[in-house]
């Protein structure tokens, strides 16, 4: 089997090189990829290099993530979020390959307080959500066997991310406050590289489970429980902080605006995932522990 990734620097990029090497012929590329084009900026050159690999799978882990800088940069969170994966998806439909492909809880305005399945209609409230929403439609319309795996909350011992965020500032200040009224669940990016490599390798007996699939850890906190999270475990680490968990004060959301809203429910209902690919989820403390620990013995 013969695997093109994308993206392969950013925090699942990073760990799908890990977990899908062992699948197959494995070339990952990145936006900066000297001998294949690698930039979802280049949709010529993305072409060619999928139609010159022809690749059995193809694994999209590049995005524009830059969810407050979308606001102004509209057109390049489209070039990068929407009109590339519908590039990626029209080739995978020539070569008869699968497309598997990351989106976001943000396609949808997070009202309410149910885990949204896949089959509730999205309405994002930002321009990253709707370049992301957009990329999803054109995956769907070019009619390609495709996996998009919706996520949320990602985060790794590699690359930036809210858990070193809050480690760096707890060791700068002496006063912090994190948004209280946000609810989703913190997922590793290492549990999703894994189940991309568990699903990919049951594609060829899963030829009816193209489509979109929830895919977070269990359970659910929010920004302030996440950072209370990190920062006990940093102490029982023994790690250096002026800020401890016992001092973190929560606010809410209204009290940090940002350029981009954010939804205020970001849970991902999972059962479809779990049952079409007979997979358990783990609860979010268990990789986030697990990272923690791989980020605080650096």
């Amino acid at each position: 089997m013969k695997i093109l990734l994308l993206g392969k620097s950013g925090q699942v990029g990073w760990e799908l090189q890990r977990s899908l090497a062992p699948l197959g012929e494995l070339i990952a590329l990145n936006s900066s990829s000297k001998e294949l084009c690698g930039d979802l900026t280049n949709l010529s050159g993305i072409q060619t290099t999928i139609r010159k690999i022809a690749p059995d799978i193809i694994v999209n882990a590049a995005a524009y993530t830059a969810v407050d800088k979308a606001e102004s940069e509209s057109e390049l969170a489209h070039i990068i979020n929407a009109e590339a994966p519908g590039i990626l998806a029209q080739e995978a439909k020539q070569l008869n390959a699968w497309l598997i492909h990351y989106s976001t809880d943000y396609v949808f305005d997070g009202n309410g307080d149910q885990p949204y399945l896949e089959t509730d209609i999205p309405n994002p409230n930002n321009i990253y959500g709707k370049s992301k929403l957009t990329g999803e439609n054109n995956i769907v319309a070019a009619g390609c066997s495709h996996l998009i795996f919706r996520t949320s909350w990602v985060y790794a011992a590699h690359g930036n991310n809210f858990m070193k965020t809050i480690l760096r500032l707890a060791q700068q200040r002496d006063q912090l406050s994190v948004v209280d009224d946000q609810i989703g669940s913190p997922t590793g990016a290492e549990l999703v590289a894994d189940i991309t490599a568990h699903v990919s390798r049951t594609l060829k007996y899963q030829s009816t489970a193209s489509g979109i699939y929830h895919l977070v850890a269990k359970g659910e906190t929010s920004w302030y429980g996440f950072a209370k999270f990190i920062l006990q475990q940093a102490h029982n680490a023994n790690f250096s902080l002026k800020v401890q968990s016992d001092v973190l004060s929560p606010i809410p959301s209204s009290a940090f605006p940002l350029p981009a809203k954010r939804p205020l429910n970001s849970r991902l209902n999972t059962s479809r995932l779990e049952k079409t690919f007979e997979l358990h989820l783990p609860e979010w403390e268990t990789s986030a522990a697990r990272t923690l620990s791989e980020i605080l013995n650096k």
